[in-house]
């Protein structure tokens, strides 16, 4: 774990001539302008996308920045919320972009969560047939999760992401202080996702995060800067190994073929964030591994309790009421079907996932049973 200090912390994903930085610390947001200049030397404007509730907060200051480096910039804002994420609100994304006089060098900055990174990043992949692109993450989410690896997309009706592109971004800043204003709840969503990563392949961080992750929701920088630097490290590796998810980087999708099931079920509204649907995903993740014969009960008990203790869900709301068939209707549209199939991402105990691509589907239904009874 690296030393508490604002002195920014770097992860580097691998990618040959297009590798680039992730920068993590405090203050990143007031320093952006020159450190995209760094990153392109040659732009001399610059557009920024971001959403009607993190604009007021760091918008004043992304621009103060960007214009002390020598950018003009253009903004666009769109609502805060999954259903920005549509071919509709890309098509005026998009029209604003070219009318805005975009050329090949004009970056395209996402400065909010991942609802912003998802929908400026495909926007950036297909303007011009690829502009520059950086993520300023607002979110513990993002910063630990969607702004790093290129995937972007919007929504289509049949299901979530089915729209997009890989286009890498040539910067990351994940202003560690911007963490200060996310709500609770949006916070223990990024917290899922930090989570991942240990339960994926490091068992290691996942002791660390039982014993620091209270002290790191309440408000701990150094804990949080540790969190990011060490999910970034493990994404990284990944990604660079993986880009396109022809293979082991579906392991970053632990928890995401429930999680993904139940958001479309309830509509990819407020009722059930991202993060908490993954939460509960991966709980159902390692019972349906525990059902198979792979993963022990005390592991599936052990996650259960860390993410009730800290506040997250483990079981979809009671109050609702929940169709199993429209839920396996969901994941038969999931993006890891293959012939039909869908490659489920298991775990042999924590930090052992693993994929299935011949998963039961009678065990399924019971997994999904017993978590909804």
């Amino acid at each position: 774990m690296m030393a508490v200090s604002d002195a920014p912390t770097t992860v580097t994903v691998a990618l040959g001539a297009r590798a680039y930085p992730i920068h993590i610390g405090p203050g990143l947001i007031g320093r952006a302008g020159s450190l995209i200049r760094e990153a392109l030397p040659r732009a001399r404007r610059a557009f920024v996308i971001s959403d009607d509730t993190v604009a007021p907060l760091y918008l004043e200051a992304l621009g103060a920045s960007l214009e002390a480096a020598g950018f003009a910039f253009a903004r666009h804002i769109v609502p805060a919320g999954e259903a920005s994420k549509s071919i509709a609100r890309l098509e005026a994304l998009l029209e604003d972009m070219l009318g805005f006089g975009m050329e090949r060098s004009t970056p395209v900055i996402a400065l909010g969560g991942g609802v912003v990174g998802d929908l400026a990043g495909f926007a950036a992949a297909v303007a011009l047939r690829g502009v520059p692109f950086v993520q300023i993450p607002t979110t513990l989410l993002a910063q630990v999760d969607s702004s790093v690896g290129g995937k972007t997309a919007v929504n289509s009706r049949h299901g979530k992401n089915l729209i997009g592109a890989f286009h890498q971004p040539c910067l990351v800043l994940a202003d560690t202080g911007a963490l200060d204003t996310l709500p609770r709840r949006e916070l223990l969503a990024g917290y899922a996702e930090t989570a991942k990563y240990g339960l994926i392949g490091d068992a290691a961080f996942w002791d660390w995060l039982e014993a620091h992750g209270p002290a790191l929701l309440a408000g701990d920088a150094g804990l949080r800067a540790d969190a990011i630097a060490v999910s970034c490290r493990a994404k990284a590796a990944v990604v660079a190994a993986d880009e396109r998810e022809s293979g082991q980087r579906a392991l970053l999708n632990l928890g995401h073929t429930f999680g993904h099931a139940l958001e479309a079920e309830t509509g990819y509204g407020d009722a059930l964030l991202h993060g908490e649907a993954v939460a509960i995903g991966m709980v159902m993740a390692l019972d349906l591994s525990r059902r198979l014969g792979v993963c022990p009960g005390q592991d599936v008990e052990r996650v259960r309790g860390h993410f009730e203790a800290v506040g997250l869900p483990t079981r979809p709301d009671p109050a609702r009421a929940w169709d199993i068939d429209r839920l396996i209707g969901h994941m038969a549209k999931d993006k890891k079907v293959d012939d039909g199939r869908v490659t489920f991402v298991l775990a042999k105990g924590i930090g052992g996932a693993y994929l299935n691509r011949d998963v039961p589907a009678d065990a399924v239904r019971e997994t999904l049973a017993a978590s909804l009874a």
